[in-house]
């Protein structure tokens, strides 16, 4: 009796723990402060930061870790040796490392590091800084860190440094020393190996000294313009700056997880208002080859910031820049460092790219190294929608050129699951294709399963919902499945943890009463392996429909028919039943028809139709090309 009670107790306690365990989602929070005088000349700066630093978990952290990531630009980094030893190295890093010269290496160099005043014990590992407390930041506490650092900028390599291949002086990307982040999974402190970046929300306050010749654009709201002299007439008059060889550019940003910068002596600055809540930068060259393109673009920007808005929700700041800089595209909060010596489509069609990323990485602040595809698919999604409404391509689907790239990958051999950490994909190849492409396949197909009415209430849910907040993929669908009333969890579990393709055939079409000498349906039939819509009608058609590969989806089934002289469409749903449900008819025609559900384990479906296989004329899987099928050719019967 004693032993069955303790055996009660145990269970008790063991019971109450679990729900104990299951706490509500937090998140750390941060405020910098950082001095910043800068060297141009010799592409050195010294800094001085303080952090307060919000552990708003219920953990007692021990350590806490710092992002350093100009120290990946030295011979033998670990993105040094990555990129000479992957198959296919991206060219804009190749073995350019391991050439540096000293006065071309990036660096961080900790001179000192306080906690709440007092000196702590520091080690830099690589692109890490690992730092052992003096007592411990207990949960829902706060501390500061007081640091004093000199670093130097690398050469233009990857995203950051100094002479970018068009002449752009100081590109600021990832150059201070960055707390890293710590969630419910503990921390992060991942090492600068190629991509990708999470931080903590917080505010920053960065004072940046140098001379007086350059023009900064960066993250954040300028405070100073008027201090400032060039660049900025538009918001501040003009001062006498003759005795003076450095200035200070002083920048705020609140509720953002980075900050970054770009200095050049011949940035020429431009500025359009959206709205009366929204006014765009543009910070470029003063270039002939290029100028005309860079002012017809400012109109575009503002029409597609309007769209986007309208679209995808608010934008929360009053400001966005867009700089010219880095080697491509890359997005920061509040700003973006783009190439400029661009045709105008091009320019444009970065710059929405690059946009987009702050609907879907700067407010939605996911863990880019574990859900790039979070970051890059649903930014490559949306910004192809954005770019056929400002280049007037609605008529044509939008999302080709994501599909061809899925199917490309799917069938190459090379494909990864997208659950794979961004740094540990075997190629670029696969990590690249698995990110853009089939990151946005992952929402075309939400798009197709759920219905596209449902889907655009549930992308502004999913705004409303996680903006300032680091969301992870199954909080993405748990948004669609309340939004829709479907369960979706096995389509994440197959598209993003497994390779698993799609491909669904129409394997033979017959009339009702002769049946199939098909050998394939046959074979069904006697093993009772397959799914009917029901009896066949007399005088109908019968449609047998063959799940190839090992992934299931609902389908979408458009009949192309004569009756009489006219030519009728009629569309038929078939739900998973592992779904729980299935999509509102999208065209709210009155002409879709549900089907019973196809259970995933059965590999074929038998469809009875009323129509008679003389009137006929297609049948086709999925017109809308929304299920990234590998095989289409299959996907159609014409008579």
């Amino acid at each position: 009796m004693i032993y069955r009670l303790n055996v009660l107790v145990a269970f008790f306690v063991l019971t109450a723990s679990s729900i104990w365990a299951q706490s509500d989602r937090w998140q750390q929070r941060i405020e910098y402060k950082m001095d910043i005088v800068v060297d141009a000349e010799a592409h050195q700066f010294t800094g001085t930061q303080n952090i307060v630093y919000y552990n708003n978990s219920k953990d007692e952290l021990n350590k806490v870790f710092y992002h350093l990531y100009f120290n990946a630009f030295q011979p033998n980094s670990m993105m040094d040796v990555r990129s000479r030893t992957i198959q296919d190295a991206d060219t804009r890093v190749g073995g350019r490392i391991l050439e540096l010269k000293k006065d071309e290496i990036g660096y961080h160099k900790i001179k000192s590091l306080k906690q709440n005043g007092t000196d702590v014990k520091f080690e830099v590992v690589g692109t890490i800084l690992e730092v052992t407390l003096n007592a411990p930041i207990k949960g829902g506490t706060s501390c500061t860190f007081d640091m004093e650092f000199e670093s130097q900028v690398p050469l233009q390599i990857r995203r950051s440094g100094w002479n970018s291949a068009e002449g752009i002086e100081l590109s600021m990307t990832q150059w201070y020393p960055k707390m890293c982040e710590y969630d419910y999974q503990g921390w992060h402190s991942n090492p600068y190996v190629g991509r990708e970046f999470y931080g903590v929300w917080g505010d920053f306050d960065v004072n940046i000294t140098i001379d007086k010749e350059y023009t900064i654009g960066g993250t954040g709201i300028l405070q100073n313009p008027n201090e400032i002299g060039h660049g900025y007439e538009k918001v501040g008059e003009k001062v006498d700056l003759k005795d003076k060889k450095n200035i200070t550019w002083r920048f705020k940003a609140e509720n953002v997880h980075d900050f970054a910068w770009a200095a050049d002596p011949d940035y020429i600055h431009d500025i359009v208002e959206v709205d009366d809540s929204l006014v765009l930068h543009f910070i470029y060259q003063d270039n002939e080859n290029y100028k005309e393109v860079w002012q017809k673009a400012q109109k575009r920007t503002a029409q597609a910031f309007k769209f986007i808005q309208s679209r995808y929700g608010k934008y929360p700041y009053k400001q966005y820049t867009i700089i010219q800089g880095g080697d491509g595209g890359m997005e920061y909060p509040m700003a973006t460092l783009v190439t400029g010596d661009r045709k105008i489509g091009s320019l444009i069609g970065v710059i929405i790219h690059e946009a987009m990323h702050t609907w879907y990485q700067m407010l939605m602040g996911s863990n880019e190294s574990l859900y790039a595809w979070m970051d890059e698919g649903f930014t490559s999604y949306t910004s192809n929608v954005v770019r056929a409404y400002i280049f007037n391509a609605n008529g044509s689907f939008p999302h080709d050129g994501s599909y061809r790239g899925y199917t490309y990958l799917a069938t190459s051999g090379s494909e990864e699951p997208m659950s794979t950490h961004a740094d540990h994909f075997n190629t670029n190849f696969a990590y690249g294709q698995a990110a853009y492409s089939k990151g946005a396949v992952f929402l075309g197909q939400i798009n197709y399963i759920v219905g596209e009415g449902v889907f655009d209430r549930g992308m502004l849910k999913y705004y409303d919902e996680w903006r300032f907040k680091h969301p992870n993929p199954n909080d993405f669908i748990r948004v669609m499945e309340k939004e829709s009333g479907l369960e979706l969890d096995w389509y994440k579990e197959y598209w993003v943890n497994t390779t698993n393709q799609i491909d669904y055939a129409i394997v033979d079409v017959v009339k009702a009463d002769k049946g199939s000498k098909d050998s394939i349906v046959t074979k069904a039939k006697e093993g009772s392996y397959f799914i009917s819509s029901g009896k066949a009608v007399k005088k109908g058609t019968t449609v047998y429909i063959e799940r190839k590969q090992r992934m299931p989806m609902p389908l979408d089934i458009v009949v192309t028919y004569k009756k009489g002289k006219l030519t009728q469409m009629k569309t038929f749903n078939i739900p998973l039943e592992i779904m729980r449900g299935n999509k509102q008819d999208e065209l709210k025609n009155g002409k879709q028809t549900v089907l019973p559900d196809w259970k995933w384990t059965h590999p074929m479906y038998e469809l009875n139709l009323s129509i008679p296989m003389k009137d006929i004329q297609k049948i086709e899987i999925d017109p809308s090309m929304r299920m990234a099928d590998v095989d289409r050719d299959n996907n159609v019967w014409e008579k």
